[in-house]
């Protein structure tokens, strides 16, 4: 991956798998849920001499159960078992013989096999290496709230819960850095894990970040309110790694993947955030049997972590593309030589297209956002990923910066699903489903032919847009929140005012009022602002610091102890120099 430029800068560039940096290429039958599902693994006493040029990886799928007769059957035909899961019979084997697939279809018992890669197994998989763990900046204490929180209410959220920590969300991607001072007070190592190469590796440490995407997806779904740094969606909860990601190459292969998937289920994540497509193929087309296999093996995990209570939310992917009219990949395989074929829509972008799962476009401030996937009845809900701003969140090493993509909607939508997971106990994966599209906004589609559908639900939008205030219970505490959105342009030289009309409040305004200010403005070291009570009391909120930098975004906090709370207040701006003007977007008070 390009590594994210530390700081505001938005990054482009990464693995195709990856639905994380604009512009980049997206991505059988029912199991029953058995009763338990612990994954067993066979390996050789001595793993390192296993590894030979030309060491392939293969799904062997048979029936949920007892899989002793076609594990026998791998090795005696000139395969390995690395990782295999009775309860949904997929076996993860390895083995160097070019006729391995074949002969393993012959057999007895044996469903479908599929080749998982077009290249060989890495030698590290027989003995992994752990990836960094990276020394730690600090940052200011500050945290102001961003664009992208405000966009889907997740401020106003907060008011009324930051998640239960009981909930927790399983993050599949390129592993987490946990010593970040943002993550780490949410962080859960108990359950966190390296599914690399198909098998879990429970070392401390295995989970950490062998790129900087996955803790930036960490960041927007969690990141902790701490008073430094950002806010993730669902502040409150807990968040695990689950790295699927191989160092080196940063792909995530299906065995991966289906590892990820059952440790889900067996550990108790209620969410799991997954912004990638299951490499190498960009899309698996089921009259392919390698490719079948792959569907086959990973929606049977998934199927699996569903059973068990966990609700999977993936990105849509960057290629901008109609996922409802495929007809050509050029991306694939893209772990050797990428060829051009004819596809069609029984190929399918796993696991985003999988049944079950929560697919997420992304959108700009308003529309779709420019790399975005889109289909109609693929797409389920959207949500900010940046377009030409980005996203910005939590980077390994205790750094901050933007990225963009729909792999940075898709955690929102994930941190979504975890506040309403918190403020409904008991809630099952479908019941989530169903209310992460009622609590959605219907957002139209534009004068775009490509965007099929209605205002509730098309190609573009799917529901609409979700709505974290929504979501635990459509309004603050009544007489709680107040905010004003309407637009005031602030010219240069100039002194305006926005107000806001607090009623329903008992008593006094708190020792802890909070403003939140949203101002767009270039320069800000122009500007003062000012808190004015009811009776005219001046409190200053910001008072010409910050220099050349861009835009005020920040919740502050004022003893407002002295001041009845009904009343008008109002946010007065001065702007004290020529050159650079702007407005005020929006503002609130929170008592």
């Amino acid at each position: 991956m390009l590594a994210a430029t530390l700081g505001a800068a938005l990054t482009f560039g990464a693995p195709a798998a990856l639905a994380g940096t604009a512009p980049v290429s997206p991505s059988g039958s029912a199991v029953p849920a058995p009763a338990a599902a612990a994954p067993q693994a066979a390996a050789p006493a001595s793993q390192s001499a296993t590894w030979v040029a030309g060491t392939r990886a293969y799904l062997v799928i048979t029936a949920p159960g007892d899989t002793t007769a076609v594990r026998n059957a791998v090795t005696a035909n000139g395969g390995t078992v690395f990782q295999y899961y009775d309860a949904i019979g997929v076996i993860t084997a390895h083995s160097s013989s070019a006729s391995f697939a074949t002969t393993m279809r012959g057999v007895s018992g044996v469903q479908q096999v599929g080749a998982t890669r077009t290249s060989d197994v890495p030698a590290d998989a027989y003995n992994p290496a752990l990836p960094a763990n990276p020394a730690q900046s600090t940052t200011p204490s500050g945290e102001p709230v961003r664009a992208d929180m405000t966009q889907i209410k997740a401020d106003q959220a907060w008011a009324v819960t930051t998640g239960s920590a009981s909930v927790k969300v399983g993050i599949l991607d390129t592993g987490v850095d946990d010593q970040h001072q943002d993550l780490a007070p949410n962080f859960n190592a108990a359950d966190s894990a390296s599914c690399a190469y198909g098998k879990p590796d429970t070392r401390t440490g295995a989970w950490r970040d062998v790129g900087t995407h996955g803790t930036h997806v960490a960041g927007t779904v969690a990141a902790a309110k701490n008073g430094k740094g950002v806010i993730g969606v669902a502040p409150g909860v807990k968040i695990s790694s689950v790295r699927i990601a191989e160092p080196n190459s940063s792909l995530f292969f299906a065995e991966n993947t289906v590892c990820g998937f059952m440790w889900a289920g067996d550990h108790g994540f209620k969410v799991t955030n997954n912004s990638y497509y299951t490499d190498p193929w960009q899309f698996n087309c089921p009259d392919n049997a390698d490719q079948a296999a792959i569907i086959e093996g990973v929606k049977r995990a998934q199927e699996y972590a569903e059973g068990k209570g966990s609700l999977q939310v993936a990105a849509a992917g960057n290629s901008n593309i109609d996922l409802a009219n495929k007809t050509t990949d050029t991306e694939s395989p893209n772990d050797s030589t990428p060829v051009t074929r004819t596809i069609t829509n029984a190929c399918l972008d796993i696991p985003t297209e999988l049944p079950g799962v929560v697919t997420v476009s992304a959108m700009g401030t308003t529309a779709k956002a420019s790399y975005s996937n889109y289909g109609l009845n693929v797409v389920d809900v959207t949500a900010p990923g940046g377009d030409t701003t980005g996203i910005y969140s939590t980077l390994p090493g205790g750094k901050y910066g933007s990225m963009s993509g729909t792999s940075m909607a898709s955690p929102h939508v994930a941190g979504v699903a975890a506040l309403l997971a918190s403020t409904n106990p008991g809630i099952t994966p479908a019941q989530l489903r169903d209310k992460l599209a009622t609590q959605a906004n219907d957002v139209a589609c534009p004068s775009d032919s490509r965007c099929k559908g209605t205002t509730a639900k098309n190609g573009f939008f799917g529901e609409g847009q979700v709505d974290a205030l929504k979501a635990v219970g459509s309004t603050p505490p009544p007489g709680k929140y107040f905010e004003n959105t309407a637009d005031v342009a602030i010219g240069d030289n100039t002194t305006v005012e926005s107000p806001i009309t607090v009623s329903g409040v008992t008593g006094n305004a708190p020792a802890t009022l909070k403003v939140g200010v949203n101002i767009a403005h270039t320069y800000i070291g122009d500007l003062k602002v000012d808190l004015i009570a009811p009776d005219g009391t001046v409190y200053t909120v910001h008072n010409r610091s910050g220099g050349s930098t861009d835009n005020i975004n920040q919740v502050y906090t004022v003893n407002a102890s002295s001041e009845a709370a009904n009343g008008t207040w109002k946010l007065r701006v001065n702007d004290n120099a020529g050159g650079d003007t702007g407005k005020i977007d929006s503002w609130n008070l929170t008592f």
